[in-house]
């Protein structure tokens, strides 16, 4: 038995590995940070023989309340990620399975590979209307890449989506792929109406340092980058620096930065309410935007998130406050759970990878509902 996590994402710690019934784990802290949660690893195994895997002190992890009613996820092909019974009990997460084959990944979510950001880049700036632009270097001396969608002029809107800051929240990135497919689709209408009215710039992994580490919240040098908005550098948060003084030549008109929740089991968007220069204005966007995913796809819902900041009390050193602030422009940070969404559970799967994916070309289409006021 043996139990692997040097690889893309990788991240576990092994404690006990010689009983297949008491395999004892833990979880890597972030490089010079106390955040932990992400975690991947691969078992190679006898199979068809019950396996008992526990990952010890979660109460002292990121999010604690994240590990209530989660189950973990596996994969034998690293291309379909079902979801393991867990249970979580006194800070051990606990979860068990009879392997079908000799090797098996687990993870916290389906992770979303450095390959695969590269392939996706790859694909995208292959058709027409895009193209990749690299902005500058990681800390690790990675690319900083965006995509230009569109043919910009001085009366179309410029429309931003961010995703992934937060590096192990990688859902973020499967609703990134699955946008980015419609997008470039040039047989599908939400994409024509959009493109002829507005050019989009799309940064499918804002953290690509933090992503390859297996990190679940920072960059190479342990930095929060959504809390980096106001005062970025080249020093502690190049990915933040390099795009925001990008949003700064292009414009920037509307701005959906995507992420992942721990511990909250639906779909849901932050605003802006709490900016200072809040106004009715971009509260009839919000109100818009919000009333068109509703009436989109049931996967998305307005009764529970976050609480609502009071006016004036935003932290902008958030992403999305930050250019709400700065552009007088319509921002959501959109949410999606780790565990499942309550309002469709699936057992089998939870919220997943695919459902990412589908979410992502559905929040494309509630943008042809605003693109005409976004000025």
């Amino acid at each position: 038995m043996k139990i692997s996590s040097n690889f893309d994402s990788g991240n576990i710690k092994v404690i006990e590995a010689t009983d297949p019934l008491n395999i004892q784990l833990e979880i890597n802290k972030d490089h010079q940070s106390e955040f932990y949660q992400w975690f991947h690893f691969r078992l190679e195994t006898t199979p068809y023989q019950l396996h008992q895997l526990n990952i010890n002190n979660l109460d002292k992890s990121a999010y604690p309340d994240g590990w209530v009613d989660y189950q973990a996820v596996a994969s034998y092909d690293r291309q379909t990620w079902f979801r393991v019974p867990s249970s979580y009990e006194n800070g051990t997460l606990t979860f068990e399975l009879e392997p079908e084959c000799s090797s098996v990944y687990f993870a916290y979510f389906a992770p979303y590979s450095y390959d695969r950001h590269l392939d996706l880049l790859s694909w995208a700036q292959s058709q027409e209307l895009c193209q990749l632009e690299t902005l500058g270097q990681t800390l690790d001396g990675r690319d900083m890449s965006v995509l230009k969608i569109g043919q910009p002029s001085a009366d179309k809107k410029v429309i931003w989506v961010t995703a992934r800051q937060h590096p192990g929240e990688t859902m973020a990135e499967w609703f990134v792929e699955g946008l980015l497919h419609k997008l470039l689709d040039d047989e599908d209408p939400h994409a024509a109406a959009l493109l002829s009215k507005a050019v989009f710039y799309v940064v499918p992994n804002m953290n690509p340092d933090g992503s390859a580490r297996g990190h679940l919240r920072t960059n190479a040098k342990g930095v929060n980058l959504n809390r980096e908005w106001q005062t970025p550098s080249m020093e502690n948060s190049p990915e933040v620096y390099l795009v925001l003084n990008k949003m700064r030549e292009a414009g920037l008109d509307m701005h959906l930065d995507i992420h992942g929740d721990e511990a909250i089991p639906y779909n849901f968007v932050a605003g802006s309410e709490g900016i200072p220069s809040y106004d009715a204005r971009l509260k009839g966007l919000e109100d818009s935007f919000k009333a068109a995913l509703l009436t989109i796809t049931p996967e998305f819902q307005d009764t529970h998130g976050y609480d609502k900041d009071e006016p004036g009390q935003a932290n902008l050193t958030v992403g999305s406050s930050a250019t709400a602030e700065e552009f007088k422009a319509l921002t959501y940070t959109v949410e999606m759970p780790f565990k499942d969404n309550n309002d469709l559970p699936d057992p089998d799967y939870g919220w997943s990878d695919r459902r990412s994916y589908q979410f992502g070309q559905d929040t494309l289409a509630a943008i042809v509902n605003v693109v005409d006021n976004l000025r």
